[in-house]
């Protein structure tokens, strides 16, 4: 898997988790509104991306998942606090696993398919 298709992976996480959080507490799940919650996650995603590449990693392993994860939390937390949104600590705590669940179990689930040996004909 490339660096590009795992970047995608992870900003489809980004904005599955922006999705649920928005149908999970009754608000629309119109692309405005979806877009907007998703918004500063993906910015720190994209932050995250840009250590693990510094890092001359491929962002594919659970390693790279967990990096991608903290400042995914951390910066999007942030900017939601910038742009005058809540950060409270349910919330954060609820963000930290969803998010962790996404972004570092895609990895370890490719991880374990491709030690998986192929079944013989």
């Amino acid at each position: 898997m490339g660096r590009v298709t795992a970047a995608a992976l992870d900003a489809v996480c980004v904005v599955a988790f922006a999705a649920l959080g928005r149908a999970s507490h009754g608000e629309a799940l119109d692309l405005v509104g979806v877009t907007t919650t998703a918004f500063p996650f993906l910015i720190a995603a994209a932050v995250g991306w840009a250590l693990v590449l510094l890092r001359k990693r491929d962002g594919v392993a659970p390693t790279d998942g967990v990096w991608i994860w903290l400042v995914t939390l951390a910066g999007g937390m942030v900017l939601r606090r910038l742009l005058g949104d809540g950060t409270a600590l349910a919330f954060v705590i609820v963000a930290a696993l969803a998010l962790a669940l996404l972004l570092i179990g895609w990895r370890g689930v490719a991880r374990l398919v491709r030690r998986t040996p192929a079944p013989r004909a």
